[in-house]
């Protein structure tokens, strides 16, 4: 894939850099900072842009609002927000768009090299793949605002595995069940959510932003 690299400490850019030639992947330009990552994408048209969500100038959500710009203008590109932090509003702001092509990592979850490639491969072929602890701290909520009381543990385990990106056929190997029992769990969701006679909409991603408390 032609990628894109935004991250503003050398040491870590320069050994993705490093690390993504290795694997085959053609990275066009890396940057540190997200206005440079904003030009870049419009002067490469990268497949996917991968990009921390705290850079300079002032280290707060540069990264992040550069990537929205950039699914907003290129919405064919995909984006891999890394994070040092869940950042529970950015996380959620990239749920709630359209639920293709986007994935948001911990950094830690870098060094878990094969999770990483994957999850890449994952959002560069029109996946979503999102780390179990961003997805986990999405989920806490207080009892009162939870819309999910009437879900089994099974169900809640399904829920979270479409939460992070994954889809029936891939649910099925991780919970080591049936790929007909993940759908059977996966329509009964839908029913007790009242997702059943949604229109215009992809039930499952009306799910997952349930889910979230979104």
């Amino acid at each position: 894939m032609r990628l894109i690299l935004a991250e503003d400490s050398t040491l870590l850019r320069e050994g993705l850099v490093r690390l993504l030639a290795e694997e085959g992947h053609d990275v066009v330009a890396s940057v540190a900072d997200g206005e440079a990552l904003v030009s870049a994408a419009a002067a490469y048209q990268p497949d996917v842009v991968i990009t921390d969500v705290r850079m300079p100038p002032t280290h707060t959500d540069e990264g992040l609002r550069a990537a929205l710009e950039i699914r907003r203008r290129w919405p064919e590109t995909g984006v891999l927000v890394l994070s040092q932090y869940v950042e529970k509003r950015y996380a959620a702001e990239l749920v709630t768009g359209e639920n293709e092509r986007v994935g948001y990592l911990l950094k830690d979850r870098v060094s878990q090299v094969g999770e990483f490639l994957e999850a890449l491969a994952r959002v560069g072929a029109g996946g979503a793949a999102f780390d179990p602890e961003v997805v986990r701290r999405l989920l806490a909520r207080t009892s009162h605002t939870d819309p999910l009381g009437k879900l089994t543990t099974r169900e809640h385990e399904v829920l979270e595995k479409m939460a992070e990106g994954h889809m029936n056929s891939s649910i099925a190997t991780l919970l080591h069940i049936s790929q007909s029992a993940v759908e059977k769990h996966v329509n009964a969701i839908f029913d007790k959510l009242e997702l059943s006679h949604s229109t215009g909409f992809s039930r499952r991603v009306l799910a997952v932003l349930r889910y979230l408390g979104t």
